[in-house]
C-alpha cells in the first residue's frame, strides 16, 4: 500500500525497536532518574525528522517505556552470585614409593546463588596455577580501571 520496500519497512521498524531499547536501558543506568524528555528529544533530533513525527517518537516512548523496561528484565540472563569460599591446602608428603616428595593441592569449594537456590562448586587446582590465575584476575581490574575500558563499558550500558 505505501510502494516502499520490505527492507525499507523492516531498517525502520529495527531502527524504532533499537531507539526505544536504548532509551529504556539508559533509564536503568541512571539510578532514580529517567531519560528526560529533552534528553529524549535531543537524542531524536540529529537523526532529521520533522517535529511533528519526533513528538510522536517521544509519546511512544513515554507510553511504553515502563513496558519495555519489564521485558527487558526478563529476557536479561540470570547468572549466579557469588556466596561464600571455603578453601583448603592439601599437601601430599609421601607415598609407597616415593619416601620424599612434596605435592600441594588448592581445594576450593565456592558457593553460589541462583534463582534463590544455592549450589557448590568444588575446584581443585596447585598454587602455582592459583597465583597464575590471581594475576590474571588483578592485570583485569587494573585494566578496567582505564579509560578506554570504562569508554567501552559505558557505551555497552
Amino acid at each position: 500500500k505505501l510502494n516502499i520496500g520490505v527492507d525499507t519497512i523492516q531498517h525502520g521498524v529495527e531502527g524504532l525497536v533499537y531507539l526505544l531499547t536504548e532509551s529504556s536501558k539508559l533509564m536503568a543506568s541512571i539510578p532514580f532518574r529517567k531519560i528526560s524528555e529533552v534528553d529524549f528529544q535531543d537524542s531524536i533530533h540529529v537523526l532529521g525528522f520533522s517535529d511533528e513525527l519526533n513528538k510522536s517518537l517521544l509519546q511512544l516512548y513515554l507510553d511504553n517505556r515502563k513496558e519495555i523496561r519489564s521485558i527487558l528484565g526478563e529476557l536479561a540472563p540470570r547468572l549466579p552470585s557469588y556466596h561464600s569460599l571455603e578453601w583448603r591446602l592439601d599437601v601430599q608428603l609421601a607415598s609407597r614409593s616415593l619416601r620424599q616428595q612434596i605435592k600441594p593441592a588448592v581445594t576450593m569449594k565456592l558457593h553460589l546463588n541462583q534463582n534463590e537456590d544455592q549450589t557448590a562448586q568444588v575446584l581443585q587446582t596447585d598454587p602455582a596455577t592459583l597465583l597464575h590465575l590471581i594475576q590474571q584476575l588483578e592485570q583485569a581490574l587494573g585494566e578496567m580501571k582505564m579509560n578506554h575500558c570504562r569508554r567501552i563499558v559505558r557505551n555497552m550500558k
